[in-house]
């Protein structure tokens, strides 16, 4: 079990928990079905539960949603300690006192009244968008050859558009192009998971037909290891990249696995100047591309 830090909006759990939230709020989804998403009961340990709930409360106590029921579940939660134990043995008895003290000061907001309930946000969406959502995008780098890689998505959330582009293994001295690109790799990470068959197939539908045909893969669904460049950074060199083709994946593989984000196009160079390298320090793995392309348009 690994702690990501001792604050109540601290960590993967946490964060989908409360932005989760209030991107449904935002986009004004009723209360009854901000409720059903995020039910107080959910099948976590001690350690996430108290992750998940915390977060949970503090989002419903920002937009409104506090009750007595609620509070006591907190109350009753954080009262077991496990929190704070986990802190304190995995890292020090300083980090451990100051998940009390983000504790204490959780539910002493929570247990008042929000006189000031949160407004819904609006966001402004970009809609002139540099590139689109499947476009095989090829750039040229410092050594003369090129490389390549997809525009899988485009993401935008809470006022931030990100083109999510997936790496390539590919290199040459000339332009890839749809029918070429299938024979080379996407970055990506096979994530484990204790959930049986059934669930997991649910969770990445069509997943299994992967597993029958990449070793060390079984029960495990795929992530795909995404570089994120922001609309407002891609201005400085979108020039760089030219669309040479589309490369449409099925909607179950787009799961992302990790990513992070790429401001400049020197980061391009860095990565993708030995992106072997780049996967094997990241712990990323070779899917390839000719698995996982939409065959049904």
């Amino acid at each position: 079990m690994a702690t990501d830090g001792p604050k109540i909006i601290d960590g993967d759990t946490a964060h989908d928990t409360y932005w989760g939230i209030m991107d449904l709020y935002d986009n004004e989804i009723s209360e009854d079905k901000i409720k059903q998403e995020f039910p107080y009961d959910i099948d976590y340990d001690d350690f996430d539960y108290e992750i998940y709930l915390t977060s949970l409360a503090l989002a419903f106590w920002e937009i409104g949603l506090m009750n007595d029921i609620l509070l006591k579940r907190v109350n009753d939660t954080i009262a077991k300690g496990v929190g704070v134990k986990v802190w304190t043995e995995e890292c020090d008895e300083k980090t451990g006192k100051q998940r009390q003290q983000a504790l204490n000061r959780l539910i002493k907001k929570i247990s008042t009244k929000n006189e000031k309930i949160r407004k819904p946000k609006k966001y402004r969406k970009v809609t002139n968008f540099h590139f689109q959502p499947n476009d095989l995008l090829t750039f040229k780098l410092n050594d003369g050859l090129y490389r390549a890689v997809i525009c899988t998505k485009i993401t935008q959330q809470r006022g931030q558009c990100t083109y999510d582009l997936v790496g390539t293994t590919f290199m040459g001295r000339t332009k890839p192009n749809t029918q070429l690109i299938n024979q080379f790799a996407v970055a990506g990470r096979w994530i484990p998971s204790g959930f049986n068959t059934k669930q997991l197939l649910e969770i990445q539908p069509e997943i299994d037909k992967l597993w029958n045909k990449i070793p060390n893969s079984l029960n495990k669904t795929l992530g795909l290891s995404y570089h994120l460049v922001t609309h407002k950074d891609f201005y400085g060199f979108k020039e760089k990249f030219e669309k040479v083709g589309i490369v449409k994946f099925k909607e179950s593989y787009k799961k992302d696995g990790s990513y992070g984000y790429e401001s400049t196009f020197n980061r391009f160079e860095e990565i993708f100047g030995d992106i072997q390298n780049h996967m094997q320090i990241f712990g990323e793995k070779s899917i390839p591309i000719k698995l996982l392309i939409d065959k049904s348009e």
